[in-house]
């Protein structure tokens, strides 16, 4: 598969000779908005998981980093454009993607549940965990414009209406005031910033866990432009020395009861 052979990690020495040693900083793309994973604190200071695990990688690798915000649909061009060197935006590794960025190795799970109100009886996946296309006819769902979870409801589920957002946080508002049926967004957000709270006290996940390769890729990683292979090295030898290390784990659990990656992952 693709997404695998683009993914092996070479063993790198992380030494002078590397590939960011001509220059000090490096300039790192995200939303800002997208809490917990990156987000901007009361007092305007950048936080969340995808910032702790760029401050871990930039710290390993002797590099300052300079954070700029970019809303998500245009995250890819611009990385394009030259307006930053780096994507840590909980970007999942897709093969789609890989026609036009590289990719680290990852450094979280990517997944996908939908959301709905409490008790409704909507038959939506058989016993096996597979979506019933029909149940879904006429349903609005709220997804966040382009992003895997579009990608896999356009290829599963065509009759379903589809209602795209710039940002997670308008689909949990018109999910709780009625405006969509329900909405699919990554579970770990969704609980901590949606069901935990008063606004989500009447909904609940209404589907397993899915997590589809063909859609969701093999995990999220760090999205840097085609032909760095060394950087991308460094930067997976980096996350890889998160893992052994145990920073990734404690990132997770400032904010979740559980890691969210694949402990394998750091495996040498």
């Amino acid at each position: 598969m693709r997404i695998l052979k683009s993914l092996v990690i070479g063993a790198v020495a992380l030494s002078a000779a590397s590939a960011v040693s001509a220059q000090d900083t490096l300039r790192v793309g995200m939303e800002c908005t997208y809490a917990p994973f990156n987000y901007r604190t009361a007092d305007g200071e950048l936080a969340g998981y995808d910032v702790d695990v760029a401050n871990g990688v930039a710290e390993i690798m002797g590099v300052e980093l300079e954070f700029v915000c970019q809303q998500w649909d245009g995250m890819i061009p611009a990385l394009l454009a030259n307006k930053f060197d780096l994507i840590v935006a909980s970007m999942s590794i897709t093969d789609a993607r890989l026609e036009k960025i590289d990719f680290s190795g990852p450094y979280r799970d990517s997944v996908g549940r939908l959301i709905a109100a409490n008790g409704r009886d909507l038959g939506l996946f058989d016993e096996a965990g597979d979506p019933i296309a029909a149940s879904f006819d006429g349903l609005r769902v709220g997804l966040e414009r382009a992003s895997t979870y579009e990608n896999w409801f356009n290829a599963k589920l065509p009759g379903a209406e589809i209602v795209l957002y710039d940002g997670s946080e308008p689909l949990y508002l018109d999910l709780a005031n009625g405006r969509v049926d329900m909405i699919m967004t990554n579970p770990m957000k969704a609980q901590e910033r949606f069901l935990d709270g008063d606004a989500g006290a009447d909904f609940e996940f209404v589907s397993p866990a899915i997590s589809e390769v063909e859609f969701f890729g093999v995990g999220v990683g760090i999205g840097l432009r085609q032909g760095q292979e060394e950087l991308r090295d460094e930067l997976s030898a980096a996350i890889r020395e998160l893992v052994d290390n145990g920073s990734l784990t404690e990132y997770a659990l400032k904010i979740f009861p559980f890691p969210i990656h694949n402990p394998e992952w750091g495996n040498n």
